[in-house]
């Protein structure tokens, strides 16, 4: 993984166990982790911690930015709502490589009732490690701001 990037992190109470398990992986391989919270199971409002993650991408202060929630749907509805950002939901690597590659997705959004915690690392890992293509996608990209 490439260290020395900046991860915004947030989660709901359906994401928290799998947000913790992040947070640790992520650090454990050199990144700078921004956890937004929750920072317990209890019952909570996912756009409240959609939002602050996707505000420090926006504005620069992470890098990139994962969200978890028991389906994605949720914090990636939220996330999508400001201007510079580009979150997309992944259950799988495949995915969240082509969601960087042909999307220069900057959140990863993960269904944490739906995947396990591996395969919640694999879907990071490749996130946070796949570059955008441009190209053909750089034109398309450019035309998803209103």
């Amino acid at each position: 993984m490439k260290a020395q990037q900046t991860i915004a992190i947030g989660a709901d109470h359906a994401g928290f166990e799998c947000k913790q398990a992040l947070i640790q992986f992520l650090q454990d391989n050199g990144y700078v982790v921004k956890d937004f919270g929750t920072y317990a199971a209890d019952s909570v409002d996912y756009p409240d911690f959609a939002h602050p993650v996707a505000d420090a991408v926006e504005r620069g202060e992470s890098d990139k930015g994962i969200l978890v929630c028991g389906s994605a749907n949720g914090v990636a509805i939220t996330a999508n709502k400001h201007q510079g950002i580009r979150a997309a939901i992944c259950w799988l690597t495949e995915l969240a490589t082509l969601a960087r590659q042909h999307n220069d997705a900057n959140i990863v959004c993960i269904p944490a009732r739906f995947i396990d915690i591996e395969t919640a690392k694999a879907i990071t890992e490749s996130f946070l490690t796949t570059a955008f293509e441009g190209g053909r996608h750089a034109n398309r990209v450019n035309k998803i701001s209103c």
